[in-house]
Formats: C-alpha cells, sequence, structure tokens
C-alpha cells in the first residue's frame, strides 16, 4: 500500500497553526490544523481585525477564503497526481462571527472523481452556530505535483 506522503505532512501539523501552508491565503488565515483525515480536514481560526467588515463582523470575502483554502487543502492532501483549482464556490452565510470569536471550519470531500472533485465546507462558531456553509468543485489541472 502506497503511502500519502502530503496527508502524513498534514497530519503531524495537527494543533500547529497554519503559517507553513503551501498557500499564501492559508498562511494569512492562520488557522491550526485539528483533525486531518483522507477526504477531510478540520481547523479552528480566531476572528482578527484585518478578516472583518466595518461592522466588526466576519467579512463574507473572509469567510470564502476559508472555505475556499480549506477545500482546496483537502483535496490537495489527497496526495493526487496533478493538482486540482476551484471551478465554482457556492456559498450561504448564514450567521454573523464576530471579532475575537473562535471558528471551526470543516471540509469533506463528497465524491472525488478522476477529473472533479465535489467538497463540502461549514463554518461553525464556538457554540455550535452555522455561521457559513460551501459546495465546490474542483477540477484536475495539467500541472504535476
Amino acid at each position: 500500500m502506497e503511502i500519502n506522503q502530503r496527508l502524513a505532512v498534514f497530519q503531524a501539523l495537527i494543533g500547529q497553526p497554519m503559517n507553513q501552508s503551501p498557500s499564501g491565503v492559508g498562511r494569512w488565515l492562520n488557522g491550526t490544523l485539528i483533525e486531518v483525515d483522507e477526504g477531510r480536514i478540520v481547523a479552528r481560526y480566531v476572528v482578527r481585525d484585518d478578516m472583518v467588515n466595518p461592522m466588526q463582523v466576519l467579512h463574507g470575502g473572509a469567510a470564502s477564503a476559508i472555505l475556499d483554502d480549506l477545500c482546496g487543502l483537502t483535496v490537495f492532501a489527497m496526495g493526487r497526481e496533478f493538482a486540482f483549482t476551484s471551478v465554482n464556490l457556492a456559498i450561504d452565510f448564514l450567521n454573523a462571527a464576530r471579532l475575537g470569536d473562535e471558528l471551526t471550519a470543516e471540509a469533506n470531500v463528497v465524491r472525488a472523481g478522476r477529473n472533479i472533485i465535489h467538497v463540502e465546507g461549514r463554518i461553525t462558531s464556538a457554540t455550535g452556530k452555522l455561521i457559513a456553509k460551501c459546495s465546490t468543485n474542483l477540477v484536475q489541472t495539467g500541472i504535476k505535483l
């Protein structure tokens, strides 16, 4: 059985800030990995001043970045030979998260085809309130990893 090296690397980083993420956006978001499994990653984020709108609420773009980045990271950690990129991101903003709130984001692969991978993501508050949810499709590129 072949070992998925990318998955093993992310599993070794559980509990650590994502300031070494392969994604620049991921480094800016600077979440903390909580769980890493094949097709599923969970991370925690704190809503910082540079992530809020004028009402001191998590900006929709920052919430979208959290979900898009975590979904992409989950696909990257699958260890596929070629890179994948998002072709769409449908997101619903359901509740507000405020400056200083701790959030948990989760990405789950729903279907992993040969060329297209469908992923769903969720952001919840520390009290379990659903802040945002998304679905996204990632398509295989010609970039070999």
